[in-house]
């Protein structure tokens, strides 16, 4: 029975889940959800939401695909988890070859463990310990990038943008690492040579989102930008780590975002879409020169790195699935369609009250504004119009199931310009 403590200024009952990114004294309470099919989450009271943001930009095939379903159903029948410490298995055995099959150049060698965060740590970590095993040590920390996000976890924050309003409490408590301005012209290139030249001796390497800056405000970036990263990594000797975990399994288009700019990281992470949105998994994938420097007889040189539930068979068969998918449905011919679809319906929004920028590329689709006032009302209306669309910061953006029908394609962006537009009116004008 639950205890309700008298000099509470809540009950206790009422919040035993502890939502994210929540006020939860005054944020409304959640919306309960009854089931999700294709494009579509069912709320309890019988509403229907068109999934616009792909459950945190997770489900790439839609709910309860029927391949992803039998897959796990499957595996559960056989060995739902066990530990990857000393015993292996084949969905776990499968998904690596496979995922180094994918991945671009000589990334070949795949940790797993069960969430993002947890997959940038892991790449900070095989960095750090790589300078390590070489004989070189004060390699420590890490350039990263203004607008950057890559995990809530202590280590992930000290890599995002110290400002962003999330982390910035935190900032006593974070290694101070090496954040500055993303390259992206000549005279930032200058200073960013000189940055890393003068530093070169204490970079563990560099890390950013290739092409968009995710959770930072979806900002968008050149191939040229990622090439370049990759030039000043190769002249110095540094590794190139490139967080996809939003942009892998055909965001922007192609399986990873790296391959538009041609760029080969030295370590690529990898989460959300990689089971379809149906179980918690995730990677860090790195080279072979990399996994090289760990190849020892020295106990002491191995990465000592073990989640629980690394590798878990369910969530590996689902990614076998979800891969399945990719290879035998034309998911990325998909991606192409949303991103005519939100050039062709997007610019409407150019004309609204308040707006500082429209832009999209693969299945993603942004507004941005000087401010979103009056957030919660925004959100409501965006429920009331069918639609579940979530705008954080300064945005308001779409990324869709790539499975969307046109019609439904249709009715998601129509039903959130229409509520943007009114709601920029009533603030902005």
């Amino acid at each position: 029975m639950t205890q309700n403590t008298p000099d509470l200024p809540f009950n206790i009952a009422d919040h035993h889940v502890w939502r994210p990114y929540t006020q939860m004294k005054s944020t409304p309470p959640a919306l309960k959800v009854r089931s999700a099919e294709g494009v579509f989450i069912e709320l309890e009271d019988g509403r229907r939401l068109i999934d616009g943001v792909s459950s945190w930009w997770t489900v790439c095939h839609g709910y309860r695909h029927p391949h992803i379903m039998a897959a796990v159903r499957d595996q559960i029948d056989k060995v739902p988890h066990v530990m990857l410490g000393g015993l292996t298995h084949e969905p776990a055995q499968t998904l690596a070859a496979r995922l180094a099959r994918l991945a671009p150049g000589d990334l070949n060698h795949v940790f797993f463990c069960e969430s993002g965060s947890v997959s940038v740590e892991i790449g900070m970590k095989i960095a750090i310990q790589s300078w390590i095993n070489r004989g070189e040590r004060g390699h420590t920390k890490f350039v990263c990038f203004k607008g950057g996000y890559h995990g809530d976890t202590l280590a992930t924050m000290s890599v995002c943008d110290p400002e962003e309003g999330m982390h910035s409490l935190f900032a006593g408590g974070l290694q101070q690492q090496i954040v500055t301005e993303l390259p992206c012209d000549t005279e930032s290139r200058v200073r960013f040579e000189s940055l890393v030249a003068e530093r070169k001796g204490e970079i563990a390497g560099i890390i950013t989102e290739p092409l968009v800056q995710g959770a930072g405000g979806m900002k968008f970036h050149t191939p040229e930008t990622l090439r370049y990263l990759r030039e000043i990594c190769d002249r110095h000797g540094l590794p190139l780590i490139l967080d996809e975990i939003m942009t892998g399994f055909g965001r922007l288009g192609t399986m990873f975002a790296c391959e538009k700019a041609g760029v080969v990281p030295d370590i690529m992470t990898v989460s959300k879409a990689l089971t379809g949105g149906t179980l918690p998994l995730a990677a860090a994938i790195a080279s072979s020169r990399l996994f090289a420097d760990f190849w020892s007889d020295d106990a002491g040189a191995a990465l000592m790195h073990g989640p629980t539930y690394m590798g878990n068979p369910a969530a590996c068969a689902a990614a076998n699935a979800s891969i399945d998918l990719f290879e035998n449905e034309p998911r990325l011919e998909q991606v192409a369609a949303i991103e005519a679809v939100f050039a062709e319906q997007l610019p409407e929004a150019r004309e609204f009250a308040g707006i500082v920028d429209v832009r999209w590329q693969g299945a993603i689709g942004v507004m941005e504004f000087e401010s979103l006032p009056d957030l919660e009302t925004l959100k409501a209306r965006f429920v009331d119009a069918g639609v579940w669309v979530r705008p954080f910061g300064n945005i308001i953006y779409l990324m869709p199931p790539y499975v969307i029908s046109r019609d439904e394609l249709d009715q998601l962006i129509s039903a959130t310009l229409s509520v943007t537009k009114v709601w920029a009116g009533e603030h902005f004008n």
